[in-house]
């Protein structure tokens, strides 16, 4: 499968993801064989890939398959912010920090990923970056929520243009 063949797989993911009522609306897979396939796709395009676009593009949306795959040693991809930060390309870098961020809280460590929140709103703040102020700050409150910050949770989500 080449590079334009895989992101027309991707199309079909919202087939096999759920969003868990039980676990805050986390990210399921109710068909991890597949997934698995999916992941093994991109891991033998990656490994293939010199295009610096197609390479961040991919370690991205592997993050978030091994997210939602529950394997999250490997969801936690570094990679791409260092893409990012080397292109000078901010918008890319707070996606990134973003996605960095929930792996994290998936792992279990919700106290460092709303460091890296809070950092990606610095950022948007930094860069007048309206685009994804409003995503970072809803990371931010589901965060919190998770953490039992009900009322800080709450502050974010009416902060939202959302």
């Amino acid at each position: 499968m080449n590079f334009p063949e895989f992101k027309d797989c991707l199309l079909t993911l919202s087939e096999i993801i759920y969003f868990d009522s039980n676990e805050y609306l986390r990210e399921k897979t109710s068909n991890p064989f597949r997934m698995k396939e999916i992941i093994d796709i991109a891991e033998n395009l990656l490994a293939n890939i010199t295009n610096e676009d197609e390479k961040y593009f991919l370690m991205g949306t592997l993050g978030n398959l091994y997210r939602i795959y529950g394997e999250l040693q490997k969801a936690v991809k570094t990679e791409c912010v260092t893409i990012a930060s080397n292109q000078n390309n901010s918008n890319r870098e707070i996606v990134a920090l973003i996605r960095l961020g929930e792996a994290i809280k998936y792992k279990g460590n919700p106290m460092k990923a709303l460091e890296i929140f809070n950092e990606v709103l610095e950022k948007c703040k930094a860069n007048n970056n309206l685009l994804y102020l409003d995503f970072a700050i809803q990371h931010k409150g589901k965060c919190l929520l998770e953490l039992g910050g009900i009322v800080e949770a709450e502050k974010c989500f009416k902060e939202t243009e959302c």
